[in-house]
C-alpha cells in the first residue's frame, strides 16, 4: 500500500511541470521567419560586454534595479544589444516594479520562445528571433491589453530614441 502511494506521488511530480506550464506559463510565440544572424562564440565575446555575453549567449540574468533602462521614459525603440533588431516600442513599456525593464507586448516576429525549467517550475523564455540572444521571460501577470509581462534584462537591450 505504501509503495503504491509513493509511485502515485512520483508520477504526479513527473506530470506537474506539464500541467503547470499549461495553466501558467507563457504567451504564444510571436515568431515570423527572420533572416538569422550567426556568429562564432569568439565573435560574440569580442562584440559584447561580459555582462551582455552572459545574458545574451549564456542565458544569465542581471541583478534587478541595475539597468538605466528602468527609468527610460523617452519615445523610441528598444533593440537587441546583440544584433540591433527592434523588439519593443516605448509605448509597450511599463513599470512592473520588478527591477527589470518590462513590456506588455513585443513587435511581430521579433522574438521566439521556449520552455525553461531552470527554476524547476516551467517558465517561458524569450529570445531574439534574429540572433537567438536570450532576453528574459514572459509571464501572464502584465497589464491590459495583453495581460503579459515581457521581463527583459536591460543589458540585452539598447534604446534608440525617436527622431525629433
Amino acid at each position: 500500500m505504501k509503495r503504491r502511494r509513493v509511485i502515485q506521488t512520483l508520477g504526479g511530480l513527473a506530470v506537474a511541470p506539464v500541467l503547470w506550464s499549461a495553466v501558467y506559463a507563457g504567451a504564444e510565440s510571436k515568431t515570423k521567419v527572420q533572416q538569422k544572424l550567426t556568429r562564432s562564440d569568439q565573435e560574440w565575446r569580442r562584440l559584447l560586454t561580459p555582462e551582455q555575453y552572459d545574458v545574451l549567449r549564456k542565458e544569465g540574468t542581471e541583478r534587478p534595479w541595475t539597468s538605466p533602462l528602468n527609468d527610460e521614459k523617452r519615445a523610441g525603440q528598444y533593440v537587441c544589444a546583440g544584433c540591433d533588431q527592434p523588439l519593443f516600442t516605448s509605448e509597450m513599456k511599463y513599470d512592473s516594479g520588478t527591477g527589470w525593464p518590462s513590456f506588455f507586448d513585443v513587435l511581430d516576429g521579433a522574438v521566439g520562445t521556449k520552455r525553461d525549467f531552470k527554476l524547476i517550475l516551467p517558465r517561458t523564455e524569450y529570445h531574439c528571433s534574429r540572433c537567438g540572444g536570450h532576453h528574459g521571460h514572459v509571464f501572464k501577470d502584465g497589464p491590459r491589453p495583453t495581460g503579459l509581462r515581457y521581463c527583459n534584462n536591460g543589458v540585452a537591450l539598447k534604446f534608440v530614441p525617436a527622431e525629433a
